[in-house]
């Protein structure tokens, strides 16, 4: 029976953990993902968990501890945010190359400089080829389901790699909306109990974790790294099907909002998805035909899924919180256009940056940007390509 409430971001991981209870939590506080770690240890100086909270002097030590404790065979998470996450990078690299399926609650936040605590996808983005799963949350709802979910997907003997479940710093992090929370019991049964294969405290079975990998060796784990990564993308649909019988949410690779006869698409990840659907649901009125997909599973790209989802669109807004400074556009933008030529579907796409240190997106502002698209394709007039939305002149 689901359980109506009233909650912040924060909260709704918190709560999560507290209905999992999970052996070890080794943690750092950075805004705007303090609260977590917070409302965690209250939880067990309240003996409502027993799971074991490591304060540590800084997110390099966090990760390191998750990876021992993870290695040793306890079932274990962190959280952080923006220069957080930057100064676990190293550790990042280790949890998965020695594929150790720690769960990771990141609330993003614009990594410095200039200096801003605010919301957007730098963070995430910059950790995108450190080989974790990153699973982006539209709404509090959702990242209280993706968390619940996280464990069944790491863990799972084809993928066994470290999950990031994120979700946009103070905008749903300190945001309370409505939400339905599952029983405690129904939680339990549907994560189920960590019991590693393989781990460092199993007597009469030793192992070595993380040795140094000589040259015959590396590729070969690497390309091991990588296979399992795909393998996730599965794992992630099943989970989240076995999911859907307990909550009656759904959830996939994305989510298609009025798309089945869009003739202009915004792609777009994260709380801003909301203010498209908004937009969306306005034009629609006015007789225009724009849709929106929000990607939800960054890491593994789904590549040839959205390349199936757009083809059928005239132009595409492939939305962008963060800079590659790459002059030619952000990630999302990158990657979707590549999985597009790679099955030879060729649609127009502009690729827009927003949001960057918490900058507005509004309502209007997306009005705008499926006219610019509409102009492109009816006029010949072609928007200008990685240009930044709401910037002051």
């Amino acid at each position: 029976m689901a359980v109506k409430d009233r909650m912040s971001g924060n909260e709704a991981v918190a709560f999560a953990i507290r209905q999992i209870n999970p052996d070890v939590m080794p943690a750092f506080p950075i805004t705007p993902s303090t609260e977590i770690p917070q409302m965690v240890s209250t939880y067990i100086a309240n003996g409502e968990i027993d799971t074991e909270f490591i304060p540590v002097e800084s997110e390099h030590s966090a990760m390191s501890a998750a990876i021992g404790s993870e290695a040793a065979g306890a079932r274990t998470l962190t959280a952080t945010s923006s220069a957080g996450l930057a100064y676990m990078w190293e550790e990042l690299l280790l949890a998965a190359s020695n594929r150790m399926p720690v769960a990771l609650a990141l609330v993003n936040r614009a990594l410095s400089g200039p200096i801003n605590i605010n919301c957007d996808h730098s963070d995430g983005m910059g950790a995108r080829d450190t080989g974790w799963i990153q699973i982006y949350a539209e709404n509090n709802q959702e990242v209280y389901d993706n968390f619940i979910q996280a464990y069944p997907i790491a863990e799972d003997p084809q993928v066994h790699l470290p999950i990031m479940i994120c979700q946009d710093g103070f905008i749903t992090s300190h945001a309370v909306e409505n939400i339905e929370l599952l029983e405690d019991g129904d939680v339990k049964e549907f994560v189920g109990e960590y019991e590693p294969e393989e781990f460092l405290l199993n007597p009469g079975k030793p192992i070595a974790v993380g040795p140094y990998s000589v040259t015959n060796y590396a590729m070969e784990a690497k390309k091991n790294q990588a296979d399992a990564l795909k393998r996730s993308k599965e794992v992630i649909l099943k989970v989240a099907e076995e999911f859907e019988k307990i909550s009656g949410r759904k959830y996939g690779l994305f989510e298609e909002y009025r798309t089945e006869d869009a003739d202009y698409i915004m792609l777009i990840m994260g709380s801003a998805a909301g203010t498209a659907k908004q937009a969306v649901d306005d034009l629609r009125e006015q007789g225009k035909k724009a849709g929106v997909i929000k990607l939800r599973v960054f890491r593994p790209f789904p590549a040839d899924e959205l390349a199936e989802a757009l083809k059928g669109a005239k132009a595409v807004a492939v939305m962008d919180r963060t800079e590659s400074y790459n002059g030619n556009g952000g990630p999302l933008g990158s990657e979707v256009t590549a999985g597009l030529y790679r099955k030879k579907i060729m649609v127009e796409t502009v690729n827009y940056i927003y949001g960057l240190g918490g900058r507005d997106f509004t309502v209007q502002e997306v009005y705008d940007i499926f006219g610019e698209l509409e102009d492109f394709i009816e006029n010949g007039k072609a928007p200008e390509q990685f240009q930044y939305i709401g910037l002051r002149k």
